[in-house]
C-alpha cells in the first residue's frame, strides 16, 4: 500500500434530538423543502385514503378505522366529511403551499362548515370568503424576522 495515499471527504455533524451526533454527507442528504405540510392538507389525504381501503374491502367500515386508529368513531367521521366538499376544493386543499412560518392559512376548525354544506357552488363560495379573510389577516399583521 502506498503510505502517502490520503483521502477528503466532506461531512456534517448534526445532533439528533436526543443529543447523539449524526454523521452526514451532504452528497447524499436529499434537498427537503422548507415548510411543513399543513395539517388540512394532511387530512384531505387521510380522508381519501380511509375511503380507499374501505371501497378495496381491507377495511370493513369506519367503526373499524377508529378501532386501528384509536380515535373515536366521531372523529373518523369528521375526517370523512372532508370527501363532502367539491372535487375541486380537494384538489386545492391538498396542493395548499407549505407552511415556512407561523400558523397555517386554513384549518381544520374553518373547513368543517363548508364541508357540512351539500351544495358545491355555495362550498365554493365559502371557501373564497375564508381566503379572503385570510389574506386580509396576514396582509394586517406585521412580519417580524
Amino acid at each position: 500500500m502506498n503510505p502517502n495515499l490520503t483521502f477528503t471527504r466532506e461531512f456534517r455533524v448534526e445532533r439528533s434530538g436526543r443529543g447523539r451526533r449524526r454523521f452526514r454527507d451532504p452528497r447524499l442528504t436529499p434537498d427537503v423543502p422548507r415548510g411543513t405540510i399543513p395539517r388540512v392538507t394532511k387530512l384531505m389525504a387521510l380522508a381519501l385514503r380511509f375511503d380507499q381501503l374501505i371501497r378495496d374491502g381491507l377495511v370493513a367500515d369506519q367503526a373499524e378505522l377508529a378501532r386501528l386508529g384509536h380515535v373515536s368513531r366521531p372523529r373518523v367521521t369528521q375526517i370523512m366529511n372532508f370527501l363532502n366538499l367539491a372535487p375541486d376544493i380537494q384538489e386545492e386543499l391538498l396542493f395548499l403551499p407549505r407552511t415556512e412560518r407561523g400558523c397555517d392559512p386554513i384549518s381544520e376548525h374553518d373547513v368543517r362548515p363548508i364541508a357540512g354544506t351539500m351544495d358545491w357552488r355555495k362550498q365554493r363560495r365559502m371557501l373564497s370568503a375564508l381566503i379572503g379573510k385570510q389574506l386580509a389577516r396576514v396582509d394586517t399583521i406585521p412580519l417580524q424576522d
